[in-house]
């Protein structure tokens, strides 16, 4: 198939039988076009699918109406972020950019950086950066960071009560009858994941459980390092009865692990995560876990933006969310 050529205002023109001064007038919504003829060269521009590049439409007004939905990679995570993003959009007159690098997060730090650089200025006119390394990048155009690593700072900020949701997790397992609750924590240098520990600790002391380190392993967000953490925990000679996963990817690869090794979710172990991606109510049994709101997550980072944009909203607002228990089939009493 042979590819097809981009369309040019210069084509636009020559269909039309007009200038391109006349082309260029009806794409910005100039005077000076009969009605007649501005109709005939929008129906050109619709048959031959016209668009003007985002550069050359900054360069003509310093602004390109686009926003930039940055990320080191896609995830179910950030994949349900633009979900929400993508609804909350509509009606603002925006368009938007999702751009990943195609890094790995965890390996790429100061990634965000880099992106605003080649993007801003001539592609977006402001950006969000989920979970971003760094929260300085000065990029000279409005920007909102979803969930950073470091937490909230001076960057208007969206994220989740991660202490609250690890909290009922524990809480949750323990009121099940279960005290060897092991914990499949996050990367540490992730303040989420930070908060998470704080919270599965807090839940055991205020039931009189003390935290054993024995039972508690890295992770790291994703189911290859949680694999062999997983692993560890499950073939302890006193292995622990439940396990919190700090992220549902993390609990999924538990479940996997305990199945090869002969283990029955819930009836031997119960295993509880967090986020409630989608992937987390298809798996058999069903994932019992922390609802964080992503999507809404996602739609509230747009509406800071819009506002920081327009000048409606201050520069330094951090929004907090709720999480809430969701409750399933891989959780039992003991």
């Amino acid at each position: 198939m042979q590819q097809r050529s981009r369309v040019t205002i210069n084509d636009v023109a020559r269909t039309a039988g007009v200038s391109v001064a006349t082309v260029s007038k009806v794409i910005n919504g100039r005077y000076g076009v009969a009605v007649a003829t501005s109709a005939r060269v929008q129906e050109v521009i619709d048959d031959l699918g016209y668009e003007s590049s985002l550069v050359a439409r900054s360069l003509r007004s310093t602004r390109t109406n686009v926003i930039g939905i940055l990320v080191a990679e896609f995830e179910p995570f950030s994949t349900e972020l633009l979900k929400g993003i993508s609804q909350a959009i509509a009606g603002t007159g925006y368009e938007l950019l999702a751009y990943s690098g195609g890094g790995r997060a965890g390996g790429d730090v100061g990634w965000e950086r880099r992106y605003l650089s080649r993007l801003s200025g001539t592609l977006i006119d402001g950006a969000i950066l989920v979970t971003p390394t760094v929260v300085d990048a000065s990029p000279g155009i409005p920007v909102v960071a979803v969930d950073p690593h470091t937490g909230p700072s001076g960057m208007p900020t969206v994220d989740s009560d991660n202490m609250r949701g690890a909290v009922l997790a524990t809480q949750h397992l323990v009121a099940l009858g279960h005290r060897r609750i092991g914990f499949l924590g996050g990367r540490p240098d992730l303040e989420s994941a930070r908060l998470r520990e704080e919270g599965y600790r807090r839940a055991l002391l205020d039931a009189g459980i003390t935290p054993d380190p024995a039972l508690m392993r890295v992770g790291g967000y994703r189911p290859e390092t949680a694999d062999q953490p997983a692993h560890e925990l499950l073939t302890m000679p006193d292995r622990p009865t439940a396990i919190f996963a700090a992220n549902d990817l993390s609990a999924l690869r538990t479940m996997d692990v305990a199945r090869d090794l002969g283990l029955q979710v819930p009836d031997d172990l119960s295993v509880i995560g967090f986020d409630n991606v989608p992937e987390s109510a298809m798996t058999t049994p069903s994932l019992t876990t922390i609802n964080q709101p992503i999507q809404r997550m996602g739609s509230e980072a747009i509406e800071l933006l819009v506002g920081l944009m327009d000048g409606t909203a201050g520069p330094s607002t951090h929004i907090t969310l709720s999480t809430e228990l969701v409750e399933r089939g891989s959780c039992r009493r003991l």
